[in-house]
């Protein structure tokens, strides 16, 4: 899948490309995203943000014009980000939720999530969609690390 990684910081640059393992086209940059940076989102499927980006409805309509279908925060909350107009727009949202919030585990995270979409599988547990959702499996998470 192509992405761009918003508010990367230094540390966090060696887990992700690590964790990718060059499976995914990552463009990483230090920027946060908002409206006079968004023009990195254009042409990729996925947007990878922090709780310090906010992703209000003008912003993720902008990205859903831009071309972006999904979006991970690398995160556990995802109060940074409009749902419900995710959720109109047709934009999926994932979070990070597991319990390793090193760099590393936030990154294996990440990429777990790409690397699923990319495979046309829910990110079960990660998924932060306001529908309710039949396909959520959270056996699926735990068992597929499929690249």
């Amino acid at each position: 899948m192509k992405a761009v990684a918003y508010n990367i910081k230094d540390y966090e640059k060696e887990s992700l490309a690590i964790a990718n393992g060059k499976v995914h086209d990552l463009t990483l940059i230090s920027n946060s995203l908002n409206l006079s940076t968004i023009h990195y989102a254009h042409g990729k499927e996925v947007v990878i943000v922090s709780e310090d980006d906010f992703l209000d409805g003008k912003l993720l309509e902008e990205l859903q014009r831009a071309g972006v279908q999904k979006i991970v925060t690398r995160s556990i909350t995802t109060d940074h980000i409009d749902l419900h107009r995710a959720y109109d727009l047709g934009i999926q949202i994932a979070n990070t939720p597991y319990e390793d919030r090193t760099p590393k585990g936030i990154a294996e995270q990440t990429i777990r999530n790409l690397n699923l979409w990319g495979n046309g599988k829910c990110v079960g547990q990660a998924c932060c969609c306001v529908k309710e959702c039949n396909v959520v499996n959270p056996n699926q998470i735990k068992n597929d690390t499929t690249k």
